[in-house]
C-alpha cells in the first residue's frame, strides 16, 4: 500500500495552498482533487477580493496556477475522489473511487461547501452571467444595477445589506410571508430604503439574452390567489444557505448539526489526532478564499508540527 507523511482532500484554495507549505515542508504530500477541481471558487468568474491581483483575475487561472505553485514544491496533484476513510488506526487509510488505497500519516480535509441553489434549469444557464451565490463575491460587478437576493434568514438580509451599498436597488424574494432571520437582520433590511422585500413569492425561472435580464416571479397568498409577473433585474443571488461536502467523514469526525467539522478554537485540529479540516468544510460563517487559503497554511503548519513532535 501506497504511503505519505500527508494527505490531503480537496482542491480549492485551502487544499492548494497546504499542499504548498506541506511541499515546501518536505512532506511530499498527494493531494486528491475532489469532484471539482479547483473548488467552489471555479463557479465564478473574475475575483477582485484576493490579494495580489490589483486588476482581478480568472477564477480557474488562479486555481490553476495556486495548483501548478504547489506541485513546484513537490505536491503529488491527482485527480480523483475520496470515497472512504479509516481513522480507526495509524496510519490512517483512505480509499478513492478508483479503489486505490493510500496509508497517511496526517490528513488535511479540504473538502469545501456546497451553495444550495433552487434547482431551476436557468440557474446553470446563468451562472457566471448575472447567477451568484455569494454577494461578497460577485457584487462589485452590479455597482449602481438592480439585483434581487433569494432567502429570508440571516445570510440572505446580510447579502442583500451588503449590495445593497453597490447597488441601485434590491430585492429579496421570500418564499414565506416574513422573515426567519435575527431581528437585528430584519430590522437593517426593512429600514434601507433600497431593500424591497417579496413575500409569498417563488422564482419560476430566469430570462435574458446575454444574461441574465429579469426573473419570471410567483405571489401567491393561497392555492386559488397567484399572480405570476417578470421582475427586470441584472444579478440574481442565491442566499439560502451552503452544504459542507462532509458526507464520507459522518460518524468519523465531530461536526455540527448541519455537517460542517468542528475544529478547536482557532486552529484546524479536529477531534482525531492528525487529522485537519481547512476552508468552507469548517467554515459556516465567513467562506471566502482568502480565509480558505489561510486556513489551509495553518493546517499544513499543524501537520508538519505534529509530525516532528
Amino acid at each position: 500500500m501506497e504511503h505519505t507523511k500527508c494527505l490531503i482532500i480537496g482542491s480549492g484554495p485551502a487544499g492548494y495552498t497546504a499542499a504548498l507549505y506541506a511541499g515546501r515542508a518536505n512532506l511530499q504530500p498527494i493531494e486528491y482533487c475532489g469532484l471539482q477541481t479547483g473548488g467552489q471558487l471555479t463557479t465564478t468568474t473574475i475575483v477582485e477580493n484576493f490579494p495580489g491581483y490589483p486588476e482581478g483575475v480568472d477564477a480557474n487561472q488562479m486555481m490553476m496556477e495556486l495548483r501548478q505553485q504547489a506541485e513546484r514544491f513537490g505536491a503529488d496533484v491527482r485527480d480523483g475522489i475520496v470515497t472512504d476513510v479509516d481513522f480507526s488506526r495509524k496510519p490512517y487509510v483512505v480509499t478513492t473511487d478508483r479503489g486505490d488505497q493510500v496509508e497517511a500519516d496526517t490528513i488535511i480535509i479540504a473538502t469545501g461547501a456546497s451553495a444550495k441553489y433552487l434547482g431551476l434549469p436557468d440557474e446553470q444557464k446563468y451562472k457566471g452571467q448575472g447567477v451568484s451565490a455569494c454577494a461578497t463575491c460577485d457584487g462589485f460587478f452590479y455597482r449602481k444595477k438592480v439585483v434581487a437576493v433569494v432567502g429570508g434568514g440571516d445570510t440572505a438580509c446580510e447579502e442583500a445589506t451588503y449590495l445593497a451599498s453597490l447597488c441601485s436597488k434590491v430585492y429579496m424574494i421570500v418564499r414565506k410571508p416574513y422573515l426567519r432571520a435575527s431581528e437585528i437582520m430584519q430590522e437593517r433590511v426593512q429600514n434601507n430604503p433600497k431593500i424591497e422585500i417579496l413575500f409569498e413569492t417563488n422564482t419560476l425561472g430566469l430570462y435574458g439574452e446575454n444574461g441574465v435580464e429579469g426573473a419570471h416571479l410567483v405571489h401567491r397568498k393561497g392555492e386559488s390567489d397567484e399572480k405570476e409577473y417578470d421582475l427586470p433585474i441584472d444579478g440574481f443571488f442565491l442566499a439560502i444557505g451552503h452544504t459542507p461536502n462532509t458526507d464520507i467523514f459522518r460518524g468519523k469526525l465531530d461536526m455540527d448539526e448541519t455537517g460542517y467539522i468542528k475544529v478547536e478554537g482557532d486552529t484546524p485540529r479536529t477531534n482525531i489526532e492528525g487529522v485537519y479540516a481547512a476552508g468552507d468544510c469548517a467554515d459556516a460563517v465567513y467562506r471566502q478564499a482568502v480565509v480558505a487559503a489561510g486556513s489551509g497554511c495553518k493546517a499544513a503548519l499543524e501537520a508538519e508540527r505534529y509530525l516532528n513532535s
